[in-house]
């Protein structure tokens, strides 16, 4: 989960494809994103793969842009074939942040995924445990084992969500539901199986990109079942959806009101504490800790990009 001295912020994560140099130049610079996901999967077809490569490896060699978008990679699936996944676990090089890891059925795909990670960043002189990893869950086997997946690897940062993928696997119609309401088990699920490890949970993208409005109900519904951050494919999403998981000021407001009485009355040292025609326990009061700590890790970020 985010801390205060955590800046890797994961509230808007973008899918870049690898093979298109226009859309890797222009991510760069986009200081109201998060994290870029630089794809060497489905957005890209077979041929061009090596062409994707070539333009990430040299795309991490960049010196970066203050305040610009953390650098993941998508490689391709673990059964894709052992020659396709070699040559994209060569990307882990300096400059790399992360790999998000498609299609993650089982802890063994990723404890693999994991050990070639180790072995590649020792290689490379890399600072050990620098490349974290993000686990897509894309299949109703997937999700059943989602807790487990979450605890595989220190590395794990944390879970995004193949919304798209999963609901094919699940035979579902190919238009959604308002707030994809026809995807709320799987989300709740997923969002605990994420929180029972203690890594993020990211939702997966609302694929209509002219629907302004169905992207930020969507992101505030993934908000309330405990997502952290959600995915995107078009750079218009990423303030709507920065948005949604920013605390408003009326919660904070709340959450520092909470703090403050419960602060008093240990000093005094009451044992029971009311407050607003409540009792006061210890998990409201860490709840509302917890919210000024993500507020203050977002204001770190977000003063740093209006000052660049």
């Amino acid at each position: 989960m985010i801390t205060s001295g955590q800046m890797l912020l994961t509230r808007s994560l973008m899918f870049v494809p690898g093979s298109k140099q226009r859309m890797i130049d222009k991510s760069l610079g986009m200081t109201n994103l998060d994290v870029a996901m630089y794809d060497i999967e489905d957005g890209v077809s077979p041929q061009e793969k090596p062409l994707a490569r070539t333009l990430v490896a040299e795309m991490l060699t960049r010196a970066r842009q203050p305040h610009s978008p953390s650098r993941f990679v998508r490689i391709n699936g673990v059964g894709s074939g052992r020659d396709r996944i070699d040559a994209d676990l060569s990307l882990i090089r300096p400059g790399l942040d992360g790999l998000v890891v498609p299609k993650v059925d089982t802890t063994d795909q990723l404890r693999w995924i994991a050990e070639e990670v180790d072995r590649r960043e020792k290689a490379n002189g890399m600072t050990a445990g620098s490349v974290r990893i993000i686990a897509a869950i894309e299949s109703s086997r997937g999700l059943l084992n989602a807790p487990q997946i979450a605890t595989t690897s220190p590395r794990v940062l944390g879970l995004l969500f193949g919304a798209e993928d999963y609901a094919l696997d699940l035979r579902l119609p190919s238009n959604r539901e308002g707030e994809a309401r026809e995807l709320l088990f799987a989300r709740s699920w997923f969002a605990n199986a994420a929180a029972s490890g203690n890594v993020e949970a990211l939702d997966g993208v609302w694929p209509d990109i002219g629907d302004t409005e169905g992207v930020r109900r969507d992101a505030l519904q993934a908000r309330r079942l405990g997502m952290t951050g959600k995915s995107l494919f078009h750079p218009s999403q990423i303030d709507v959806i920065n948005e949604s998981f920013v605390p408003t000021e009326a919660e904070l407001d709340y959450a520092r009101r909470v703090v403050h009485a419960f602060d008093e009355a240990q000093q005094r040292g009451d044992g029971a504490v009311a407050f607003g025609g409540q009792l006061l326990d210890r998990p409201i009061v860490e709840r509302a800790r917890r919210t000024l700590v993500v507020r203050e890790a977002l204001s770190r970020r977000l003063e740093g990009a209006e000052g660049g």
